[in-house]
C-alpha cells in the first residue's frame, strides 16, 4: 500500500495484507486463548504472544481498538497542550505498534522518532512488517527493540512515553517501577487500560504516581486532586468507536461494522498542562428540550448539570457533545 498517514483505514490495510494467509480457524483458535488472557489472568513469566500465529490474531482483535482508544487519549493530551509537540517517544510494551501508529497520527507533520520495546520478538517482528507496509516514513523509521517490561526496566530520556494494556500483564511492583521510570525519563506519560473497574484501579494507581513525582494530570481529569468517585461505587472510563473490517469481524466473531472500545486512560506533563474546564464523564442524555451532562470538575466533584434550549449556542453545543468531550467547548 502507499499510505501517506497512519490512519485506522491504512492500519486496517496493513494488517488485511500480512494476515491474508492465516488460517481463519487458528486465528480464531489463537483469539480465544488470548480473550481468556485478556480478561483474565495474565502469567507475568512468559510473554502472551508465542508465535506468528498468535500475534496475528492479536493483531487482527486487539489493534484497531488498541489504536483508537490511544488515539482518544492523545486527543485530550493535546487539547490540554495545544503547543507541544514531542521529538521522541518511547512505546512500553508496545508489541506490534498500535500505540506507534497513534502517536505518528497524532503528530503526523513532525514525526517523532519513536522505539518500541516489548519482550515478544514475534509481536516485534510484525509490527516491523506493519510499519514498512504502512508506506507512513515516521513508522518505517521506529525502532523495535526486545526488552523485558518489569521493575528491571531502564529508559533513555524521551518527550513522550506511552504505555497502553500493559500494566495488567505485570506484577504489582513491576507495575509501581515501570510507571516510576516512565515518569523519571519522560516529559509526558500517557497510560490506557481496559475500560473495567480493575482498569481503572490500575490507572488510578499509575496517576497517584505520577502526580507524586511530580507531573500534572493534563487529561481526562480537569485536576490532579484526588478523583471524586468513591472507591467501589464507580469508575471513570469512555469509549471510541471502531469500524471494524471484514478481516476483524471475522476474527472476533462479530456481525456489526463498528464496536466500541472502552478505556481508562490518564495524560501527565512536567510543564504546565492547559486541562479541560470539565469533562463529561457519561453519554449525554438527550431529552426534549434538554441535555444532561455528568461532569468531572476543577474542584474534584462530581456535577450534573442541565442545558435546555433557552441556553441558545450552548444547548446545540450539548446536543453534539459527546462522552469523554471537554466541556463547555472552545468557542474562540
Amino acid at each position: 500500500m502507499n499510505a501517506t498517514l497512519p490512519t485506522a483505514d491504512a492500519l486496517r490495510s496493513a494488517l488485511a495484507g500480512l494476515l491474508d494467509g492465516l488460517p481463519p480457524s487458528q486465528a480464531a483458535q489463537a483469539v480465544d486463548r488470548l480473550i481468556a488472557n485478556y480478561r483474565g489472568t495474565t502469567p507475568t513469566d512468559a510473554p502472551v504472544l508465542r508465535d506468528r500465529s498468535d500475534v496475528a490474531a492479536y493483531a487482527a482483535y486487539r489493534m484497531p481498538a488498541t489504536f483508537e482508544a490511544v488515539r482518544s487519549a492523545l486527543g485530550a493530551l493535546r487539547d490540554a497542550a495545544p503547543g507541544w509537540t514531542p521529538a521522541t517517544h518511547t512505546d512500553i510494551g508496545g508489541g506490534t505498534g498500535a500505540a506507534t501508529w497513534a502517536v505518528a497520527e497524532a503528530w503526523a507533520d513532525e514525526s517523532p522518532r519513536t522505539t518500541v520495546l516489548d519482550w515478544a520478538e514475534p509481536a516485534l517482528a510484525l509490527g516491523r512488517e506493519l510499519a514498512a507496509a504502512s508506506g507512513v516514513p515516521a513508522l518505517r523509521a521506529a525502532r523495535w527493540e526486545r526488552s523485558r517490561i518489569s521493575a528491571s526496566l531502564r529508559l533513555e530520556s524521551s518527550d513522550l512515553v506511552t504505555v497502553s494494556y500493559v500494566l495488567k500483564e505485570l506484577t504489582e511492583a513491576d507495575r509501581a517501577a515501570v510507571v516510576a521510570e516512565a515518569a523519571r525519563t519522560a516529559q509526558t506519560v500517557v497510560i490506557v487500560e481496559p475500560g473495567t473497574p480493575d482498569g481503572y484501579a490500575r490507572i488510578i494507581e499509575a496517576r497517584d504516581r505520577l502526580i507524586g513525582a511530580g507531573l500534572t494530570v493534563a487529561a481526562p481529569c480537569p485536576h490532579s486532586g484526588d478523583c471524586p468517585i468513591v472507591p467501589g461505587t464507580d469508575w471513570c472510563h469512555f469509549a471510541a468507536r471502531v469500524s471494524r473490517s471484514s478481516l476483524h469481524r471475522q476474527v472476533k466473531g462479530g456481525s456489526l461494522p463498528y464496536e466500541d472500545e472502552k478505556f481508562s486512560y490518564v495524560a501527565a506533563t512536567r510543564f504546565p498542562p492547559e486541562p479541560a474546564s470539565s469533562r463529561i464523564v457519561r453519554k449525554p442524555q438527550i431529552r426534549k428540550g434538554l441535555v444532561l451532562l455528568d461532569l468531572c470538575e476543577p474542584e474534584g466533584a462530581l456535577t450534573r448539570t442541565t442545558t435546555t434550549k433557552r441556553h441558545g449556542e450552548l444547548y446545540r453545543a450539548a446536543r453534539d457533545a459527546a462522552w469523554g468531550d471537554a466541556w463547555p467547548p472552545h468557542t474562540g
